[in-house]
């Protein structure tokens, strides 16, 4: 299990680079670090943006997949796009982008959002 909290985009990178050493202390093949990585990064973004405050991230690992919470109390949630949002639409791509990587298995919860990756193996 790994956590962290994070209260601005800008630091984002650094605990995400912390989360993607966790995983391949794990035995995380590189290709799935890059996806868990790339949904962690536009679930924490979608957060801070659209909550206005810190995110709790939490991923874990079990069962050939990594499953990644990230809340915020005043957050109201995600809107779980399936179809490709306008090219110029001001948002839904991320959410369209993470829908895809995992496979549709996406969980709105109060005040966040949880996502399961299934592992490549």
């Amino acid at each position: 299990m790994f956590t962290f909290r994070v209260d601005d985009l800008s630091k984002m990178n650094e605990k995400l680079r912390a989360f993607a050493e966790f995983l391949r202390s794990e035995n995380i093949e590189d290709n799935d670090v890059f996806f868990c990585r790339l949904v962690s990064c536009e679930l924490i973004s979608n957060v801070i943006r659209h909550g206005g405050e810190a995110a709790e991230f939490n991923g874990g690992i079990g069962d050939g997949k990594v499953v990644i919470t990230v809340v915020a109390s005043s957050f109201d949630g995600v809107s779980l796009m399936s179809e490709l949002p306008d090219v110029l639409a001001e948002n839904g791509r991320g959410m369209y982008i993470v829908r895809n990587i995992c496979s549709g298995e996406v969980e709105k919860l109060k005040g966040g959002v949880r996502v399961t990756y299934r592992l490549n193996k």
